[in-house]
């Protein structure tokens, strides 16, 4: 591990995010020196960031943790277009009207890891829409284009990719990495921003800004880029069986969000520890030590400051006494994620099947309900579903008003009738 003067490359190489950093020793001693400001750029696809998005936003929190400013980078212009970055196939296109309605929900999320100028603080959040959306195409072309190398672009990996394998990879996106570098090269010139951060994946086309910035107005510019998540056996950092786990609550409950983490693998726990909250490395180091059983402990604790971050403290605590009723001491808890029926349907009869597929979206489908009942993993109120026949009514309402519905030991929904 490389060994920084600045506390901000000190800090993100301690605790992992560092994966290629271009003239370190210079980016190192202007950090040193002075204030640097940074940015990162997350294009508006939906209307909610997901958990993929967390370790840039901590990349800009550590960096105006240390006294630098980070600027936060909205794509309302590159959404348009679509990166072809570690993609199989182009980005379904959105209208304005989308980008914006997204951009109101993925706005909400960084002022919760950043301080803006509007609060006091010192970060930024810029809309590549405002320059990119009045480019004139032919003076783009003659000013910016000249600069670029077509044999060069063939040879990023995220082209070769898509041609190696003959997936159709459209002008439009090919287009993407030189509006990215124009993106570096008006922040420079707006903000003075000197460093562009990302994941590996972004390398070519933050080098390619690094580039033209040189080209068009002779500035000095940087690169940082952090590994790309996998857990240990592999799987893509964010992905579940249920699909994406999304930073909005609307969108996934912060109950469902604590769980995500706590069902962290094993040898993942101090990874995610040093990259996704802001304990100290001290105190990770403790964690990190805990053998056998025990490292379940250390898992509520990356639940709980993870949360904390996304959700609140507030929040967090309420997520980890909820999941400590309902595993520990077996009993119902009120926070359980909440279906709202109403009561004449219940007392007419719900079948299980349709309970676990339509109403509570445990399963995925009915057939996905059949699968589980065979194996025993469906349950109503802690008791196994034997019957794929069986009808839920007012009678299995518990004392606390409502009916347990669980996938598994640890996914949980409350039917409640109103």
């Amino acid at each position: 591990m490389a060994t920084y003067k600045s506390d901000f490359l000190n800090i993100l190489s301690e605790r992992g995010f560092i994966h290629q950093v271009s003239e370190p020793d210079v980016l190192d001693a202007r950090a040193v020196e002075g204030q640097i400001t940074a940015y990162i750029g997350f294009d508006c696809t939906a209307a909610s960031l997901h958990i993929g998005s967390l370790l840039p936003i901590m990349m800009l929190y550590w960096l105006q943790q240390t006294g630098h400013r980070p600027i936060a980078l909205m794509g309302g212009g590159t959404t348009r277009v679509g990166d072809p970055s570690g993609k199989d196939e182009s980005r379904r296109i959105l209208t304005e009207d989308d980008i914006n309605n997204n951009l109101v929900g993925i706005r909400a999320i960084f002022s919760k890891f950043l301080k803006f100028e509007s609060a006091g603080g010192n970060a930024v959040m810029a809309n590549n829409a405002d320059w990119l959306n009045k480019l004139n195409y032919i003076d783009f072309l003659r000013d910016v284009g000249k600069h670029f190398s077509v044999n060069r672009m063939l040879a990023f990996d995220s082209v070769k990719m898509r041609l190696e394998r003959q997936q159709e990879l459209s002008f439009l996106e090919f287009n993407y990495m030189v509006l990215q570098a124009y993106d570096f090269v008006e922040l420079n010139k707006l903000y003075g921003c000197t460093l562009q951060m990302g994941g590996s994946d972004q390398w070519g086309n933050i080098v390619s800004g690094i580039d033209l910035g040189r080209r068009m107005n002779g500035a000095q510019m940087f690169a940082l880029t952090a590994p790309l998540i996998t857990t240990s056996s592999g799987a893509k950092m964010g992905k579940t069986a249920a699909g994406a786990v999304w930073l909005n609550a609307d969108m996934v409950s912060p109950y469902d969000y604590w769980q995500y983490w706590r069902n962290t693998e094993d040898g993942d726990v101090a990874r995610f520890l040093k990259l996704f909250t802001i304990l100290p490395l001290a105190e990770i180091a403790k964690l990190a030590a805990l053998q056998g059983a025990e490292i379940n402990d250390a898992k509520k604790v990356l639940a709980t400051e993870a949360t904390a971050l996304v959700h609140g403290r507030a929040m967090a605590d309420e997520a980890a006494g909820t999941a400590r009723k309902t595993f520990e001491e077996g009993t119902f808890a009120q926070a359980l994620p909440t279906v709202e029926i109403a009561r004449a349907t219940l007392e007419q009869g719900i079948g299980v099947l349709n309970a676990f597929a339509e109403l509570t979206a445990l399963v995925s489908s009915n057939g996905d309900a059949r699968r589980q009942i065979k194996a025993g993993g469906l349950k109503v109120n802690d008791a196994n579903v034997t019957d794929e026949k069986m009808i839920l009514t007012a009678k299995d309402l518990t004392v606390d008003g409502a009916i347990k519905l669980s996938l598994g030991k640890k996914k949980h929904v409350l039917i409640k009738p109103v």
